[in-house]
C-alpha cells in the first residue's frame, strides 16, 4: 500500500430540516389549532482513530464528505427524521487542521478516540411552539440551521517512543531490522527508505518500545533538498532521537564530523523544538574499522564533534549489521523511557525525579 501522510478534504454537516406550519383539520373538531412538527437535525461528521489503519490513502481520492439533511417537520405533530451521521476512520496519530486558519481541530492520539468535526444543523421549529393565549393560530415557523462546513488538512504523525535521525545510508534501516521485527528495505545505495517505518523493540517479556525510521536528511534539506525534511513531523511525538553517524564512510571525501554537524544544523533550521528533544549519538558501522583501531576512531570523532557542537550527551558505538553494541543501547533507551514516565505516576521522590543519569559509554 502506498504510504500517504497528508491529505486535504472538505466536510459539510447536514442542514437541519424546516419546521412545519400546519393546523388540525378534522370533522366535528372546530378550531383544532396548530400541529406543525419540528424539522430533524442534520447529520454530523465524526472522526474515529483506528490503530488498524496506517495511511491516509483513503482521503487522497475521496475528498468530499457531505452529511444528510434532516427531514422537514409535518402535520399532526410529526417531527422530521434526523440525518445519518458520517463516521470517518483515520490512523492513530492524525492531526486535523482547519485549512483556512491552520487551527488544530482534532489530534487523534488514542485508539477509538471519537471527535465531532462538523456539527449538523438544528431542525427548525414548527408552529405548535408559537401557540399562546393571544395567538391561537400562529403561522410562524423557523427553518433549519445550516450544518458546519470546513476545508481540512490531515497530517499523519506516527506514534513512536524513539526516532532515528541521520544521513541516507547511515544504517537506520539496518538498525531497526536488527533490533525489531520491522523489515524496511536495505541496500548499498542512499535513499532506500522512502517512507517511515515502525518497529516494536522487545526489551524483555514485559517491556518494549516503538522505534521510527524516516528517510535520511541531507545538507540543504530545510531548503527543500532530498526527502527527509517532509517526514520530520513523524519524529515530533518521539521522546528520544537517535542520531546515527556512519563512522567509517566508504567515500574518502566524506567527513563524519562535518556530516553529523550538518544534520544538527538542518534540524535546528527546520524545527528548533524538535532539535531540543533528547538526542543521543549512535556511531554505526564499527565493523568496518579494524578492531585495534576502533577505540581511537571513536575518541577522535567525539573530540572533534564535541568541539564543533558542544555535545555532551551519551554515545553508543555499534555495528547494526551484526548487532554488536545494540543490547546496551536498547537497555539504556528502556531505562531512559522509564525515567521519563515515572514522574507522571508520582511514585518517585524529588531526588529520583531529578536524576538524568543514563547508562552509556562516556570518555
Amino acid at each position: 500500500m502506498k504510504f500517504i501522510d497528508e491529505a486535504k478534504i472538505y466536510v459539510k454537516a447536514g442542514d437541519g430540516g424546516n419546521g412545519a406550519a400546519t393546523f388540525r383539520r378534522e370533522k366535528y373538531i372546530p378550531m383544532g389549532g396548530p400541529n406543525g412538527g419540528d424539522g430533524g437535525r442534520g447529520g454530523s461528521i465524526y472522526v474515529i482513530a483506528d490503530r488498524n489503519i496506517n495511511t491516509l490513502v483513503d482521503y487522497r481520492y475521496t475528498r468530499k464528505f457531505i452529511g444528510k439533511r434532516g427531514e422537514n417537520g409535518g402535520g399532526a405533530d410529526q417531527y422530521g427524521a434526523g440525518g445519518d451521521d458520517i463516521i470517518l476512520r483515520m490512523p492513530v496519530g492524525t492531526v486535523i487542521y482547519n485549512l483556512n486558519t491552520e487551527e488544530i481541530i482534532a489530534d487523534l492520539s488514542e485508539h477509538d478516540q471519537k471527535i465531532q468535526i462538523a456539527r449538523g444543523g438544528k431542525g427548525g421549529l414548527g408552529n405548535l411552539h408559537f401557540k399562546s393565549s393571544t395567538n391561537r393560530a400562529p403561522r410562524q415557523k423557523t427553518n433549519g440551521e445550516q450544518g458546519e462546513e470546513y476545508e481540512l488538512r490531515l497530517e499523519l504523525r506516527v506514534l513512536a517512543d524513539v526516532g532515528l535521525l541521520g544521513l541516507p545510508n547511515a544504517g537506520k534501516s539496518t538498525l531497526i531490522r536488527a533490533i525489531s521485527s520491522a523489515r524496511p528495505k536495505v541496500a548499498d545505495y542512499p535513499f532506500t527508505t522512502l517512507h517511515p517505518n515502525l518497529g516494536v523493540v522487545r526489551v524483555n517479556d514485559e517491556k518494549s518500545f516503538v522505534m521510527a525510521d524516516v528517510p535520511g536528511l541531507i545538507e540543504g534539506a530545510a531548503d527543500g533538498a532530498g526527502l527527509g525534511i517532509r517526514f520530520l513531523k513523524h519524529l515530533q511525538r518521539t521522546r528520544i532521537l537517535l542520531h546515527l553517524v556512519d563512522i567509517a564512510p566508504i567515500d574518502p571525501d566524506s567527513n563524519p564530523v562535518r556530516d553529523a554537524k550538518a544534520i544538527v544544523g538542518e534540524l535546528l533550521k527546520h524545527d528548533p523544538e524538535l532539535a531540543n528533544k533528547p538526542r543521543w549519538l549512535v556511531l554505526n558501522k564499527l565493523d568496518l574499522i579494524p578492531e585495534e583501531d576502533r577505540e581511537k576512531a571513536v575518541k577522535d570523532f567525539l573530540k572533534a564533534y564535541k568541539k564543533a557542537t558542544k555535545y555532551d550527551g551519551p554515545y553508543f558505538p555499534i555495528s547494526a549489521i551484526n548487532g554488536e553494541g545494540t543490547k546496551p543501547l536498547i537497555y539504556a533507551i528502556s531505562e531512559a523511557l522509564d525515567q521519563m514516565t515515572k514522574p507522571e505516576i508520582g511514585d518517585l521522590d524529588d531526588n529520583d525525579a531529578d536524576s538524568d543519569e543514563i547508562p552509556a559509554k562516556q570518555e
